[in-house]
């Protein structure tokens, strides 16, 4: 069989990601007048979906397991005004903020994955534990440490080109490090054998167990790689605009976890891809950032954001018990 047929397309997770992404497309162009070449050319919905896709990778990966991060919410300023203090306000080597920025992702995502495989508390509710103790450390911290709950950020200029800097002007380097992290993540995911670990564990973790998963070492592996990218984004911001904040990074769960399902991901597990969750990302930016660039009233915003956002996800939920049902009946 032809493994680039239709049939198999259509089968395929992000099939339903990109049918979602043309639709949105085609109703601004319709409704909203917009012009393609205008909308394409800006920076500001690709700046958007690179830090939005930074975190929605390991995210993505963590719901195809079936479990789920919300502290993510707290760990973007956490990064921020880690690397902020520490090489804004004590004037440290930008090399042990960015250090320190990435580590406290580790902890976190260290304390989320073994609490998550220690005990039988649903991962929802644990992250979202961390994510109030978090935000609560990171402005404690702040304003004891700084008086503060902003701190300025003067990086040198090779932290500014590799995290921090405006390619042409406009675009942000996050977009190179989103793009590069997908291709990892492609890789080791649907080429080698942690892919199908992740898989096998979000369809059933006992079962994976016994087949010999590490399911644990997995899981945990997984909450570091989450807590770490949100961190990483929030790092990448306070190197680019020069300064931190304590608040910040809440809107980061709704739209990750939206961006996610919209990718193809089921909420349960053991369903998705690495490219379904880029085309999700890819399609929250669009529906979020394109309704500036048309000529609908700007009151009407909220309504059909949420309005396509849940079309993009229905559409996607339909063509996959499509492809489920064609599995299914070609089994027998």
């Amino acid at each position: 069989m032809n493994m680039f047929s239709i049939g198999s397309f259509v089968r395929r997770p992000e099939f339903g990601a990109i049918l979602s992404l043309i639709a949105v497309i085609a109703f601004y162009v319709i409704f909203g007048g917009v012009n393609l070449t205008t909308m394409f050319g800006a920076a500001s919905w690709v700046n958007f979906a690179a830090n939005l896709g930074i975190v929605a990778l390991p995210v993505g990966l963590l719901m195809i397991a079936g479990e789920l991060d919300i502290s993510i919410g707290a760990m973007i300023p956490a990064g921020s005004m880690t690397i902020a203090i520490i090489s804004g306000y004590y004037e440290l080597p930008i090399i042990v903020g960015i250090v320190a920025s990435l580590s406290i992702g580790v902890l976190v995502g260290l304390i989320n994955g073994i609490i998550s495989v220690k005990t039988t508390v649903p991962s929802l509710i644990i992250t979202l534990g961390t994510l109030v103790a978090v935000q609560g450390f990171v402005l404690g911290a702040s304003v004891l440490i700084t008086g503060n709950a902003s701190v300025a950020l003067d990086s040198p200029q090779w932290a500014k080109t590799i995290f921090g800097q405006l390619i042409g002007g406009n675009y942000q380097v996050i977009i190179i490090w989103w793009f590069a992290l997908t291709i990892i993540f492609a890789f080791v995911v649907h080429k080698m054998k942690y892919g199908n670990w992740i898989y096998a564990i979000g369809g059933d973790k006992i079962s994976a167990r016994n087949a010999g998963i590490p399911t644990n070492k997995m899981i945990i592996t997984l909450f570091v790689l989450s807590s770490t990218s949100a961190s990483f984004v929030g790092m990448c911001g306070a190197i680019l605009f020069n300064s931190a904040q304590v608040s910040g990074g809440m809107n980061y769960i709704f739209n990750t976890i939206v961006a996610i399902v919209v990718g193809g991901v089921l909420l349960t597990g053991g369903f998705g891809s690495i490219i379904g969750i880029f085309i999700g990302a890819l399609t929250f930016a669009i529906v979020n950032q394109g309704i500036y660039f048309t000529d609908i009233d700007r009151n009407w915003s909220s309504l059909i954001i949420g309005v396509m956002l849940l079309a993009a996800v229905l559409m996607n939920n339909s063509f996959r018990h499509m492809a489920l049902t064609m599995m299914t009946k070609k089994k027998k």
